[in-house]
């Protein structure tokens, strides 16, 4: 069932999705910029993730600074009916970001893709590798990334009403 936001709630969701304040009571002062309780705010949180209207809650990690310099979309060409099976191992991986399952297209045999990230091209390759020996496939290729045009969260509310 869709629901309908308050005008309230609306508001909250833009400033969640912001950068949590580095305060020592963020989702007080969050509150306050919509005239709700800390209480309330969390309150409100946690029913939305109850009820999915938010999956997850958590921080965007800028990988690059960290070390991990290499990602690559891998394209596996998995048996429809083990879709779900592979997608599970493969979202399970902690090397992996994402995992999704897509439709075969014209002259592409790949129906799963899975983002790995690791220190160097050669380390994205040895995950896959061991990911492919895990599953029992070795049709796969690695789209290894070499710009980064943008990268951002989905924007939600962001106009005024």
């Amino acid at each position: 069932m869709d629901k309908m936001l308050s005008v309230k709630e609306k508001e909250l969701v833009r400033l969640l999705q912001d950068d949590i304040p580095l305060t020592p009571a963020p989702f007080a002062d969050i509150g306050a910029s919509v005239g709700m309780s800390e209480d309330e705010v969390l309150a409100k949180v946690r029913e939305w993730l109850d009820d999915g209207t938010i999956r997850r809650f958590g921080a965007m990690i800028r990988h690059q600074r960290l070390g991990y310099k290499a990602n690559s979309m891998t394209a596996w060409d998995v048996p429809d009916e083990r879709a779900e099976e592979v997608g599970r191992i493969l979202a399970q991986a902690s090397e992996v970001s994402h995992c999704y399952q897509r439709p075969r297209a014209d002259n592409w045999d790949f129906n799963l893709f899975a983002m790995i990230h690791a220190a160097t091209a050669d380390e994205c390759r040895d995950v896959a590798d061991d990911l492919a020996r895990r599953i029992g496939i070795d049709n796969y290729d690695l789209l290894f990334s070499s710009r980064e045009f943008k990268k951002v969260s989905m924007r939600y509310f962001s106009e005024p009403e």
